[in-house]
């Protein structure tokens, strides 16, 4: 029988009334995990990503990196609540419960834009949110992981389509 790893969680979303830009994730990797913060693997370019993306230097402390992209109007969340997994690879996902996307799309207010953070992320992230936001609102983003080996530039490009959302 296949290994396939304890459950896991995700952790609740970083968002507020002024978010205009909600960028799904899949599951928090297991770096991020034991920190319990988002994008917390330092080989993850996801805050590299983001502070280019806003033109701003990402500051070192955690709580700060959050209030920055808030007041940049960034959110964030994972697509998956729950699934059993080995390791942090979203390849590696099974079993997975959704989170209820849309219904905390509807909840706010300013969102103008979804950006899905890596494929496993889009394929369930739109599944739940296809009626909610049109189609031309959901935007894949290549993966800000370390295990996705595109070019930073490459990817930077991809997340700077987001500039005209915020």
């Amino acid at each position: 029988m296949e290994d396939i790893g304890p459950e896991k969680k995700s952790f609740p979303p970083l968002v507020g009334a002024g978010t205009r830009v909600l960028v799904l994730g899949s599951l928090p990797g297991e770096v991020s995990l034991r920190r319990g913060e988002y994008y917390a693997n330092p080989r993850n370019r996801f805050w590299d990503l983001v502070g280019a993306l806003i033109e701003q230097p990402v500051p070192p402390l955690y709580e700060e990196r959050v209030g920055l992209i808030q007041a940049a109007g960034i959110g964030l969340w994972d697509v998956v609540r729950s699934a059993r997994r080995k390791g942090s690879l979203d390849a590696a996902i099974r079993g997975h419960v959704a989170n209820p996307l849309g219904e905390l799309a509807r909840r706010l207010p300013s969102l103008q834009a979804v950006a899905f953070n890596g494929q496993k992320a889009s394929k369930i992230g739109r599944a739940e949110l296809i009626d909610v936001l049109p189609g031309d609102k959901l935007i894949d983003l290549p993966s800000s992981s370390p295990a996705h080996t595109m070019a930073f530039n490459a990817k930077l490009d991809a997340w700077l389509k987001l500039r005209r959302y915020l």
